[in-house]
C-alpha cells in the first residue's frame, strides 16, 4: 500500500511539470561583495599636480622657519593667512639671510622651513644629508633686486650692468662713472654677506667674486632691508639695493633705477627682460613632512595659495611649470611617508 501511495506522488508531480506547472526554485547563492563598474569606482588618486585640501582647523604642532630676509615678507603673509583660517599652532620665522637658513636647516637641524632667495649649494645639500635631511626644494615666486636712490636724486635714473659695477666698487664719487653726474661721494648699502641678495647681486654683477664689492669705501652691509631703506633714504648721494618687496613698501622714500634701459615690472620679471630677476624658494625635507603633518600642510597651503599673496607683498608670481614642478616635489614626498 505504502509503494502505491508514492508511486501516485511521483506520477502527480510528472504530469504538473508537463503541464507547466513552475518547478521549485533553486536555493539562493551567497550574496557577491558589491562592485561598482569601473567608470563609477571612486577616485583614489590625486590628478597630477593636484594638491590635497588642507584644513588649517585640523593641523596643531609648532612650526620654525629662518631665513632670507627677501623671502621672509612673503612667508610671514603665508603665516598670517594660514593662522586666519585656523591655525592655532606656534609659528616663527627668523629673518637671517638664506646662507645662516640654511646653516639652521643643515647644520643645527633646528628649523623646519628654510626660506631663501637663491638654490642651495651643493656643499650645503651635503651638509642637510650628514644629519638625515634630503633637501626638498619648493619654488614659490620671482623676485627682481630694486636698487635704489634718494628720493631727491634726479640725475641718475638709469644704468648699466657695467656702470653698477663701478657704484658698488672702485668709483669714489659720483662723477667717477659719469662725468655729468655730481662730484660727490658715493654712500653704499648693501645686504650682509650671509644674505641670498648679497650672493645673487656679486654674482650677477661681479661674476661672483666678492672682493670688489666688499673693498668698496663708504659700505654699510646690513642683514636687515629696513636699515637699508632708512640708509638710502637717508642719505643723499646713497644707492642701495634689496628685494623688490621692500622698495614697493618705500615707494615715496625712494626712487628706484632702471637697470640697461629695462624698468622692473611684471611684465619684464615675467619675459626676462628685466636683468636682476631671480627665483625664491623654500626648502624642507621629505623626512620633516612625514613627521610632522602641520609642517607638510602649510606647505601645501603655502603652494595652493601663493599667487593670491605674492604680487600683494611686492613680489611676482612664478612660472606655472616651476610652481607645478614644487607641487609635484611636494606630492612626491608625501608618497614616501612610511617607506
Amino acid at each position: 500500500m505504502r509503494r502505491l501511495l508514492f508511486a501516485l506522488l511521483a506520477l502527480t508531480a510528472l504530469v504538473l511539470v508537463a503541464c507547466g506547472a513552475p518547478a521549485p526554485a533553486p536555493a539562493a547563492p551567497a550574496p557577491a561583495a558589491t562592485q561598482l563598474p569601473a567608470a563609477e569606482a571612486p577616485a583614489v588618486e590625486m590628478a597630477e599636480g593636484e594638491l590635497p585640501e588642507v584644513n588649517p582647523l585640523e593641523l596643531s604642532g609648532p612650526i620654525i622657519i629662518a631665513g632670507s630676509s627677501t623671502v621672509y615678507p612673503l612667508t610671514e603673509a603665508m603665516v598670517e593667512r594660514f593662522q586666519n583660517e585656523g591655525f592655532s599652532g606656534n609659528i616663527t620665522v627668523d629673518s637671517i639671510g638664506s646662507g645662516a637658513g640654511f646653516e639652521r636647516f643643515c647644520v643645527a637641524g633646528e628649523s623646519d622651513i628654510s626660506n631663501a632667495s637663491r638654490p642651495i649649494r651643493e656643499s650645503e645639500v651635503a651638509n642637510c644629508q650628514s644629519i638625515g635631511r634630503e633637501p626638498l626644494e619648493i619654488r614659490v615666486g620671482t623676485d627682481a633686486l630694486a636698487v635704489v636712490t634718494h628720493p631727491d636724486n634726479d640725475f641718475a635714473t638709469d644704468v648699466t650692468i657695467e656702470e653698477l659695477a663701478l657704484l658698488f666698487s672702485t668709483a669714489t664719487l659720483w662723477s667717477d662713472v659719469r662725468p655729468e653726474w655730481p662730484g660727490e661721494q658715493i654712500q653704499r648699502f648693501s645686504p650682509g654677506t650671509d644674505s641670498g641678495t648679497f650672493d645673487y647681486f656679486v654674482e650677477e654683477v661681479f661674476g661672483s667674486n666678492q672682493e670688489p664689492i666688499l673693498s668698496a669705501a663708504n659700505l654699510q652691509l646690513s642683514e636687515d632691508d629696513n636699515i637699508l631703506v632708512q640708509g638710502v633714504e637717508g642719505s643723499l648721494y646713497g644707492i642701495g639695493y634689496f628685494g623688490y618687496a621692500y622698495y614697493e613698501e618705500n615707494t615715496g622714500r625712494l626712487n628706484v633705477l632702471n637697470i640697461d634701459g629695462v624698468e622692473p615690472t611684471a611684465e619684464t620679471v615675467d619675459s626676462g627682460d628685466y636683468p636682476l630677476a631671480r627665483p625664491l624658494f623654500i626648502y624642507s625635507a621629505p623626512s620633516i613632512l612625514c613627521e610632522k603633518p602641520q609642517v607638510a600642510g602649510f606647505v601645501n597651503f603655502y603652494l595652493t595659495y601663493v599667487n593670491e599673496e605674492v604680487i600683494r607683498v611686492g613680489y611676482f608670481p612664478a612660472d606655472e611649470n616651476a610652481l607645478a614642478g614644487a607641487r609635484d616635489n611636494w606630492i612626491a614626498a608625501m608618497a614616501s611617508c612610511g617607506q
